[in-house]
């Protein structure tokens, strides 16, 4: 049975997180959206203004994935929620619990810090992952159509 133990991410894991990335955006068919760097990375991560946080996941201590996360807050509960930015295993690695292991990590993290929430989104067409989540009691927010403002538009938007 394999060893799995989650662990606060460090800038020595960087490049490794960076290579995950990838491997993720190839996974949801955006081989060509990541436009960060190790170092921009590393910066937001651990620099002065870091606002988001990392977890490393090893599988007999060799690194199976990672998760980034930041804080959101809900103003009807009026307490702080985590996001989940990103969760990827590696192939290799999938199947022994690693993935569960970094949500459990990140929920009862939530619990003890009294968060409200504990959300993610998943792309539609993930049934491994929306399979995966809904087995342990996570539901779909429907309702809820998210928005996005980039490149252009952001900086239209902004000086008008």
């Amino acid at each position: 049975m394999a060893t799995v133990q989650i662990r606060t991410a460090n800038k020595a894991d960087i490049d490794q997180i960076y290579d995950y990335i990838v491997e993720l955006a190839v996974y949801e068919k955006e081989p060509d959206a990541v436009k960060t760097t190790p170092q921009a990375l590393s910066d937001a991560l651990f620099g002065e203004q870091a606002k988001a946080y990392g977890l490393i996941c090893e599988v007999d201590e060799k690194i199976a994935g990672y998760a980034i996360y930041f804080y959101n807050f809900s103003t009807w509960l009026g307490q702080y929620g985590i996001y989940l930015e990103d969760l990827y295993i590696s192939p290799d690695f999938r199947g022994c619990g690693a993935g569960k292991a970094l949500l459990k990590h990140l929920a009862e993290k939530a619990v003890a810090e009294n968060c409200g929430r504990f959300e993610w989104s998943v792309l539609d067409w993930n049934k491994p992952s929306i399979d995966f989540y809904e087995s342990f009691g996570a539901k779909p927010q429907d309702e809820w159509v998210g928005y996005r403002l980039t490149g252009d538009a952001l900086k239209d938007f902004a000086a008008s």
